[in-house]
């Protein structure tokens, strides 16, 4: 039986623009390198070992027309002055054998601070979770970073936000984990 475990990660974002929804989600998609493949969203796996590696580098691995699995987190309105956010968040454990955690959050009127710390944040959570240890979870706000009985290795967001600034124009932003196999 063959698996399929992605042994790189990327992370991008987008945002686009145009008159109808599905347009401004295309060129989102442009914007963010990823319009050429098929994309099938997946659940909040970072898996096991997995390398992050840079947009550059993973648009390496792939081909125009590609079956190519993500974590998408996006958000579309029309409305006037609309403020748009779509994060992702991560968190890997220190032991790298074992999977990390990605998490999706769309929002309206969120910052792009606001929206990656919540993305960031619910990461988190899920991997302290994971661990029986959630009520062991806390924000080092010196360092800025989660802590977890030294069990977290990092966290961080990828977010995009957007404002609607033309009437009856569709906005759209996006925030993905590319899994590269």
């Amino acid at each position: 039986m063959m698996t399929l475990v992605p042994t790189k990660v990327f992370f991008t974002k987008g945002v686009g623009r145009h008159e109808s929804k599905l347009g401004s989600f295309e060129r989102a998609l442009r914007d963010a390198g990823i319009a050429q493949f098929n994309l099938v969203e997946v659940s909040s796996i970072f898996p096991p070992n997995a390398e992050i590696i840079s947009q550059e580098e993973g648009l390496k691995f792939l081909n125009p027309g590609q079956i190519v699995f993500v974590v998408l987190a996006r958000n579309s309105s029309n409305e006037l002055n609309r403020m748009l956010s779509a994060s992702v968040g991560l968190a890997i454990p220190r032991d790298r054998s074992k999977y990390g955690y990605l998490s999706e959050h769309h929002s309206f009127g969120e910052t792009e601070e606001v929206a990656g710390n919540y993305a960031e944040n619910l990461a988190a959570e899920m991997l302290a979770s994971t661990l029986g240890l959630q009520s062991h979870l806390e924000w080092d706000e010196k360092k800025e970073v989660w802590k977890l009985n030294d069990k977290i290795l990092m966290t961080s967001n990828i977010t995009a936000t957007a404002v609607v600034e033309r009437p009856n124009q569709w906005t759209t932003v996006l925030a993905a984990a590319v899994l590269v196999p």
